[in-house]
């Protein structure tokens, strides 16, 4: 199979280079001339070096799959409405059809869980069908272009796998977010501030993340009449105190967890715990191979 990436310097991104270095599947990965892989890389890929809206159909030409990951705007960098609705939804359309002019069969898009917003407060688990109901304009700009792929997807019969990812967490993460923040302080001796904690999340490791992101890639059930749509979490929902609390002993801490010395931001859902299915989610089949 032939891959072309975008978001491939990221977080996540960098991640799949490295476990597609493992694997037989080629790959092409954009990237700006200034970006650099969060964490090093096992082995290059094909590298091409354009801004995501100057791509054309030769670019993709001979490409089997695409897989998008690259989005601005995720929680806590901001953007404005404007940046988000023309990088996250008018550029996405425009890979969309370009990837279908160049004969592109399947398109994979990684989405967010904050797309359901409010409708986490209906649901101990979440289901895919979930209404969206978005609080911030990062999740509304997902929303939309989620909302958009799937119909592309359905007038021109592309195979389209859709992954909204719960609370992944690993090395190169944006060091602001919880855990990296929490990590540093840890090593460092440092105090760590954070709110009561008593919010439930599925916490996903990146590195499983990635498998599952490879495994929409390479399924053989998905069709050109009715595009795939799945959560992608750990299955194991824990509130952010216990997350903390392990971690912070896990990394031999020195400083002290000030639990509660910061209030619940506004808007913050107190559960948002995902419904998976074992047959879209290859990390959870595996580990219920494991456990048999």
């Amino acid at each position: 199979m032939k891959i072309f990436l975008t978001g491939g310097t990221g977080f996540i991104g960098s991640h799949f280079l490295n476990l597609l270095s493992r694997q037989d599947h080629k790959v092409t990965a954009l990237r700006r001339a200034e970006s650099k892989p969060c964490i090093k890389i096992e082995k290059e890929p094909e590298w091409l070096v354009k801004e995501m809206d100057d791509l054309d159909v030769s670019d993709l030409e001979g490409c089997d799959t695409l897989v998008h990951l690259a989005s601005i705007g995720v929680s806590p960098q901001v953007a404005t409405w404007k940046e988000l609705l023309y990088w996250n939804v008018t550029v996405l359309i425009n890979l969309l059809e370009i990837s279908h002019l160049a004969g592109v069969r399947r398109i994979v898009i990684t989405g967010s869980c904050a797309e359901y917003g409010k409708s986490s407060e209906l649901y101990d688990f979440i289901p895919t069908d979930a209404p969206l109901k978005p609080t911030f304009p990062y999740a509304a700009s997902k929303a939309a272009s989620y909302v958009l792929a799937n119909a592309f997807a359905l007038e021109n019969k592309l195979e389209l796998c859709y992954l909204r990812i719960f609370s992944a967490f690993g090395e190169g993460q944006f060091k602001d977010n919880f855990w990296p923040a929490l990590r540093e302080a840890a090593l460092h001796g440092k105090d760590f501030s954070m709110s009561p904690g008593e919010q439930v999340r599925d916490y996903i490791p990146v590195e499983d993340v990635v498998e599952d992101i490879l495994f929409a890639c390479e399924r053989e059930d998905i069709t050109r009449e009715q595009p795939s749509l799945s959560n992608v979490g750990s299955g194991n929902p824990v509130t952010m105190r216990k997350f903390a609390e392990k971690w912070w002993k896990q990394l031999n801490a020195t400083g002290n967890l000030k639990i509660g010395e910061l209030p619940y931001r506004e808007y913050e859902s107190m559960r948002v715990v995902p419904q998976l299915d074992d047959s879209q989610n290859k990390h959870i089949a595996r580990s219920d191979l494991e456990n048999l």
